[in-house]
């Protein structure tokens, strides 16, 4: 399984023409992706044949939500079923970093049968192995996982536990950092087969007047650049997980 992240029609074209099996749809990949709207959807819908599993994601942040960020949420998932995506993404954590499972479990009865992954939350949660059990219990198929560290070569060693302990009862999706390079070294020592990756270049924008010192978002970040998904970089990807 090679599963590619992207918030852009132009991305999800290439992350097909790459050989993508999945899409994670979200916006603003940038701050690490929240919830997409149904009309991006349906404008992949119409060029794209992929599986799309949806984020869920109401704001940039931690994993601790309101009630108001509840109620949203699970809003997202019903309207998600209603367009009939494949999955969708979700996690959130109570303040001593265990899942919050009385919302996730409304969560996914809300989702009406929708494959559900547990997104990188999981990788700021207090105890790995409790998260594990606790994402089986609740009915998720998937735990995208950088082994509770800033890349996935650093967590190898936890997504192999993680991946041993799970013994096929839910999926260890690698994330965080993962390339053709990336899916050559750790497949072997960690035995996932499932993979998470953006494939991300990064282009220049094509505007021509700039209005320097008017920041729109997070000050300091570069708004004349702009993220796409390479189609090679997937190809590349697909290749090498295919070899194995």
């Amino acid at each position: 399984m090679l599963e590619v992240c992207v918030d852009s029609v132009e991305s999800a074209i290439a992350a097909e023409e790459g050989g993508a099996d999945r899409l994670e749809l979200c916006s603003s990949l940038v701050i690490g992706g929240v919830s997409p709207t149904a009309a991006l959807y349906e404008a992949i819908r119409r060029r794209v044949a992929l599986p799309v599993r949806a984020m869920v994601r109401p704001r940039f942040g931690d994993f601790l939500y309101t009630d108001f960020e509840k109620e949203t949420m699970l809003a997202e998932a019903s309207a998600w079923h209603a367009l009939g995506v494949e999955g969708v993404v979700v996690g959130a954590l109570l303040p001593d970093g265990r899942l919050d499972s009385g919302f996730l479990r409304e969560f996914i009865a809300a989702a009406g049968g929708m494959r559900v992954t547990l997104h990188r939350a999981f990788d700021v949660s207090g105890d790995p192995f409790e998260s594990l059990e606790e994402a089986i219990a609740l009915g998720f198929d998937t735990i995208l996982t950088s082994g509770q560290k800033s890349s996935c070569r650093l967590g190898a060693a936890l997504i192999g536990e993680l991946h041993r302990r799970a013994a096929g009862r839910i999926d260890i999706l690698v994330g965080a950092g993962v390339d053709a390079a990336a899916i050559r070294e750790l497949r072997p020592v960690t035995g996932c087969s499932s993979f998470h990756m953006s494939g991300k270049v990064t282009l220049e924008s094509g505007m021509k007047f700039r209005r320097e010192g008017v920041p729109m978002g997070i000050p300091g970040m570069d708004e004349f650049s702009v993220w796409r998904t390479d189609a090679a970089r997937i190809r590349a990807a697909r290749e090498v997980l295919s070899s194995l």
